[in-house]
């Protein structure tokens, strides 16, 4: 008779099963929307998690910068260091939580335009399993639904935010 334990269960998870991208029109053009979404200090202006985020001296928004910040979630806070892999100015903008090599998580910005605005798309994937996100499938699949509500907070906040500028 064999038994499953945790530990096993944790190791037959797949990464790749867990990520999601989310859209949202806004009224601005790439370049705008780009300008914001690259300058990662502007953030916490739209999501609910991110704060105090800034790029690390002489760093910006560049392939290979890297730029740290404070994140919370169901009352804890914890610090990320995070690079940039994907630098595409009005098209894509892209990093991995953790870094290049050995990253956790990648998010990714994508702009497309559409009429007088951009379709902007913000993906999250998981890259890899580590136990500080969760050990079990639906450790992972709450993460995800979590992480995907806050990415339609910060999509809905970034279109808002856009209008008022419009109009400011």
């Amino acid at each position: 008779m064999s038994t499953t334990t945790d530990n096993d269960r944790f190791e037959a998870l797949d990464a790749a099963d867990f990520a999601f991208t989310r859209r949202a029109w806004v009224d601005a053009a790439p370049a705008r929307v780009y300008e914001l979404v690259s300058d990662v200090s502007a953030i916490s202006r739209w999501s609910p998690n991110a704060d105090d985020v800034a790029f690390e001296p002489g760093a910006g928004p560049w392939v290979g910068a890297w730029f740290g910040g404070r994140n919370r979630r169901n009352g804890k806070e914890w610090t990320t260091r995070s690079q940039i892999v994907r630098a595409d100015p009005g098209a894509a903008f892209g990093f991995v939580v953790g870094g290049a090599e050995n990253g956790i998580v990648r998010w990714e910005w994508t702009l497309t335009p559409q009429g007088h605005g951009t379709v902007v798309q913000q993906s999250w994937k998981l890259l890899r399993l580590d136990p500080v996100l969760g050990t079990t499938h639906t450790d992972l699949d709450t993460l995800r639904r979590y992480m995907t509500n806050s990415v339609e907070i910060t999509l809905t906040a970034l279109a808002q935010w856009l209008a008022e500028e419009r109009t400011r």
